[in-house]
């Protein structure tokens, strides 16, 4: 655990605020949800929860699938990380936290295609070498659980038809089996 110096005072009502640059940093948004943990020190530790967290398995052979089909490197995140990753580019990708660029696919709830002449999207924050080729939000009741994209590791390439109803396609699914 690291020490941030900022010191807060709970209300009347048990409530706190988590300061706006904690919040900025760990990409904490209105309404987030947060499980809260106890440590034997009698620390409390919040920590986002991720409903696609639970989806480990599920998307890592869903990544396979895709992967061994497409030939391309796929990957599905959640709001903020990675979850799974399949292709040739695991160790680069997995678990690491998604670029704001991404972040805004999903926010905008379309799908995204890359075409030529348009500038490459990282999939990662501060590496540019793996960029969007397609990309699909996962939708549940209206909220934004995360994203299905092909990467592509040697610069922006195009993507067809296919690529682009296959991300729409498992994102439909993992949103739809969300809400079961």
């Amino acid at each position: 655990m690291k020490a941030t110096g900022i010191v807060r005072r709970i209300d009347d009502l048990g409530r706190i605020v988590i300061p706006k640059e904690i919040r900025r940093t760990m990409r904490i948004r209105e309404g987030d949800p947060l499980e809260i943990y106890t440590n034997s020190d009698g620390g409390v530790i919040f920590k986002k929860y991720s409903l696609m967290g639970g989806l480990g398995d599920l998307a890592a052979q869903i990544c396979e699938t895709l992967s061994k089909t497409t030939g391309r490197i796929s990957v599905i995140t959640d709001r903020d990380t990675c979850l799974a990753v399949a292709g040739g580019a695991r160790r680069e990708l997995s678990d690491k936290r998604i670029s704001t660029e991404v972040e805004q696919i999903m926010e905008g709830r379309g799908v995204y295609r890359y075409q030529a002449g348009q500038p490459s999207l990282p999939v990662i924050e501060g590496d540019g070498r793996f960029v969007v080729a397609c990309a699909a939000p996962i939708l549940s009741e209206g909220d934004v659980l995360g994203c299905v994209l092909f990467a592509s590791g040697d610069g922006p390439t195009d993507t067809s038809d296919t690529d682009d109803k296959l991300v729409r396609t498992i994102a439909g699914f993992l949103g739809r089996h969300m809400e079961s």
